[in-house]
This record gives C-alpha cells, sequence and structure tokens, in this order.
C-alpha cells in the first residue's frame, strides 16, 4: 500500500527511499513526519574493535566488518559519530553542542530521528499492531506504516550482535534516566518480538543504525 508514497534521494552516492508518514505526537494533536525508509550507509568502514575518533571524516562499522552487510543493513555508529562532534563526547557530557534539528551526519535538509519522531511512526494513522507496523515482514513485523524497520543488530562492548533478530539506534540526545550521563545516549530498542515502544540508556561507544528524517520549511 506504500508503493506510491515512496520518494528517493540520493546523498554521497547511494540512493535512500523515504516517506512522509502521518500520525499522532505524543500530546495526542495530529503530527506528521518524513523520515528515511531504509538505514544509513555512509563513511569509511572501520574494524569493529577500534573506536570511530578519526573527527577528519565521516567512519561506519558493517557487521562483521563486511561492507556488504553495510549495503543490506546501513552502517552502525557511535553516538558522537552519528552526532558529528568530536570523539571526546563519546566519553564526556556534549550538551552544549546538541542543537534543535540537530543534522549531524544526515544530509543537508536532514536532522537526525528523534523520540518524537518515532513517536509519530509507531502511532501513525491506521497503525493496527503497534510496534509490530513500523517492522518489517522479514523482522516479525507488517510494515504498515511504511517505516520498514530492519534487524540490523548492533556493535555492543566492541563485539556484533543479534544481526535480525535485533536493532537499537542512538537519538540526538544524552542519557537522561540516571546512569553516567557523560558516557550514555538515549536510544531506541526493537527486536523481532517486541510489543511495546522500548528506549533506553545506552553507552555511546556502542554501534547502532541511523535514520534521518526532513527537516520541515
Amino acid at each position: 500500500m506504500h508503493a506510491g508514497a515512496y520518494k528517493k534521494f540520493t546523498y554521497e552516492g547511494r540512493s535512500y527511499y523515504y516517506l512522509t508518514i502521518n500520525g499522532e505526537n505524543q500530546d495526542g494533536k495530529a503530527a506528521s513526519v518524513t523520515v528515511m525508509a531504509e538505514n544509513l550507509n555512509v563513511g569509511e568502514m572501520v574494524d569493529g574493535n577500534k573506536d570511530q575518533n578519526d573527527d577528519s571524516k565521516i567512519e561506519r562499522y558493517c557487521y562483521d566488518n563486511d561492507t556488504m552487510k553495510c549495503e543490506e543493513y546501513g552502517g552502525l555508529y557511535q553516538w558522537a559519530e552519528m552526532m558529528k562532534l568530536p570523539s571526546e563526547c563519546n566519553a564526556k557530557s556534549c550538551a552544549d553542542s546538541i542543537k534543535p534539528n540537530h543534522q549531524g551526519i544526515c544530509p543537508d535538509g536532514w536532522r537526525l530521528l528523534t523520540y518524537e519522531d518515532m513517536y509519530v511512526v509507531v502511532h501513525a494513522n491506521g497503525n493496527r499492531n503497534g510496534v509490530a507496523d513500523i517492522r518489517s515482514m522479514g523482522f516479525g513485523g507488517f510494515n504498515y506504516s511504511g517505516y520498514g524497520l530492519i534487524g540490523a543488530g548492533y556493535l555492543w562492548n566492541y563485539g556484533f550482535k543479534n544481526l535480525n533478530e535485533a536493532t537499537y539506534w542512538h537519538y540526538p540526545e544524552e542519557a537522561i534516566r540516571g546512569g553516567d550521563i557523560n558516557v550514555k545516549s538515549f536510544s531506541g530498542r526493537q527486536n523481532n518480538t517486541s510489543t511495546a515502544m522500548t528506549s533506553q540508556d545506552a553507552n555511546k561507544t556502542h554501534g547502532f543504525s541511523v535514520r534521518c528524517a526532513k527537516i520541515n520549511k
């Protein structure tokens, strides 16, 4: 049902599908967000046992250090890398550097996905199956919203885990619920059996997927 709704744009030589999803925000009011329907894949691959600490370029992890996995699932990024901030921000608070509509490694005119964006996606108009409607059919979902979340796995303590079973993403904010805010991000997560919109604090050095949302003009 979403085939006609998808559009494409090109960034750093790669084409990405995106679409506009209409739904409700956390206040129960009508809202819409234009989001990528696939994970970002940009940057030079570095080995999963290293930090993304070359601030002169964008670096990415590919699951199992296999670039073909990046082609299929997108890259995995530490928090500071996603935010396009100095790598030292993974080890200290850089709250003063977080901007509204924070672009990070997204293309011009786009910004990093927020919790509010994800809320609208999950609460899309006509959504019938909760978070299952944001997941692809190969990831325990129905993809009713068209968002097409996939089980891209993640890098956790420098080890790749749970391809096709789970996925995480950093939000452009630091931890808000306890823990050491200096080294924690606020992140979202789903596995192939999730029944709720879940989030948690995670180490900024974990490698997670990235999606971008279009800035409303």
